[in-house]
């Protein structure tokens, strides 16, 4: 595959050698390039030799010199250098299936890109690999891996994902750890269907790959109020989900006593489902798999207390408000009390409800810019609004729901501040560093 190359960043080895924009890359070493992966791993040497194509058809030869770990300086049309892969499957919880009408149409978009996986830690489900996909895996010794597994049922896995090769791909996750990748799996449970002894044989069939399988993590499916023409799911109870929580914590002592590592977690959330309390600092281990939800409410405890504990400054006499999720309401009540405690400053905290989604819908992630705007506006006269940065999309300027920041700061007539899930940095927001 030939890839265009639409700019060539100044002062870089490639400009050095004079290869302009226009051009097409074709290869590196004699190696064929079909996206960034191939690009990344050939290009990373000291000495290359680039194949290119020039606008009138000739073919050139560049011979490149550059540093250790030094870019070669060129831009493609987009970040994978080929389109990104949608998703083939039509899983019965899948999210994306339970958005309403009328958003913006990136947010449609069901992305299972094994190469979105390994560059920005994307979760894959293994249906869009080849065998020749797996192998390069293996050639390039990209790690880690991180997988939606769902269930090791082979037959289970194809109902839930309604994809008729959902089961016969498990046989990757085998073959990915008999070579030594390194793998993070996630198990999507469902009340009823995948949990219970499901979830038992899930949880032994990924742990005989230890330690190659690194990290399993146990997340409950998320209902919205949009599920017409949808299989019929439920929120789990909280009975359910201590069952759930009490399957796992069983695990991960037998795991903690022959590995030395917990393996499998719950998540956050199956914990305040069940009203049990969030494990200690400590049983997280390295938290593996925060960004999927475990172990995110104890490592922000965890480190405001630490940010706390060691601070000697004081706050600014600014006016700020906390705006959150329901499942992170009660912790952020805790943490704004111990700030009052330390500085005799009051911030209070203010639970948004999810009316866009329903009020099934309880994390902090998923609350749009109408139910802050809808459930603050004219309540408060405060200078600052802290939400956590979860509410934005990547970019970090809009809301899921398509409403900027900016929008929402005229009908707040406030400053809103994104704050990431770092005890240091909320500490920081709340004294107005």
């Amino acid at each position: 595959m030939s890839a265009e190359i639409i700019d060539v960043i100044k002062k870089s080895p490639c400009s050095k050698k004079w290869i302009k924009k226009g051009w097409m890359l074709e290869k590196i070493n004699s190696h064929d390039i079909n996206d960034i992966l191939d690009y990344n791993f050939y290009a990373n040497e000291s000495e290359v030799v680039l194949e290119l194509t020039k606008p009138n058809g000739k073919r050139v030869k560049k011979k490149i010199r550059k540093g250790e770990n030094e870019d070669l300086g060129l831009v493609f049309d987009t970040y994978l250098m080929d389109k990104q892969k949608t998703c083939k499957n039509k899983c019965i919880f899948c999210f994306i299936d339970q958005l309403p009408e009328g958003m913006r149409e990136s947010l449609y978009f069901k992305d299972d890109d094994s190469r979105m996986s390994f560059l920005f830690g994307n979760y894959i489900t293994l249906t869009n690999l080849s065998d020749r996909d797996v192998e390069r895996i293996i050639e390039m010794h990209i790690n880690p891996v991180n997988i939606s597994v769902h269930t090791m049922n082979p037959e289970l896995r194809v109902k839930m994902m309604k994809n008729p090769h959902a089961g016969e791909v498990l046989r990757y996750i085998d073959v990915l750890a008999n070579h030594g990748t390194h793998l993070n799996t996630q198990l999507v449970l469902c009340p009823g269907i995948n949990d219970g002894e499901e979830l038992k044989f899930s949880i032994e069939k990924l742990a005989s790959l230890y330690p190659a399988v690194q990290s399993i993590a146990a997340v409950p499916v998320g209902i919205t109020k949009y599920r017409e023409n949808l299989p019929d799911l439920e929120c789990y109870t909280p009975e359910q989900a201590k069952e759930v929580v009490e399957i796992i914590e069983k695990y991960s002592s037998e795991f903690f006593e022959k590995f030395g590592t917990r393996l499998v977690y719950a998540s956050d959330e199956f914990y305040l489902k069940a009203g049990l309390p969030i494990p200690e600092n400590e049983e997280y281990e390295d938290y593996p798999q925060i960004e999927n939800g475990v172990g995110l409410w104890r490592d922000l405890e965890h480190t405001f207390c630490q940010a706390l504990g060691s601070d000697e400054g004081n706050p600014d006499e600014k006016k700020r408000l906390i705006a959150t999720g329901e499942a992170a309401y009660p912790l952020m009540c805790k943490l704004s009390e111990m700030f009052y405690e330390k500085y005799k400053t009051r911030i209070p905290v203010v639970k948004i409800e999810n009316d866009f989604f329903g009020h099934t819908i309880t994390v902090s992630g998923l609350v749009t810019g109408k139910d802050l705007t809808n459930q603050l506006k004219d309540k408060y006269k405060i200078d600052e609004l802290l939400i956590s940065s979860s509410m934005l999309r990547s970019e970090g300027d809009m809301f899921l729901d398509s409403m900027t920041v900016e929008e929402a700061e005229k009908i707040l007539s406030c400053r809103i501040v994104p704050v990431s899930a770092d005890g240091y940095e909320l500490l920081g927001k709340m004294k107005g560093e």
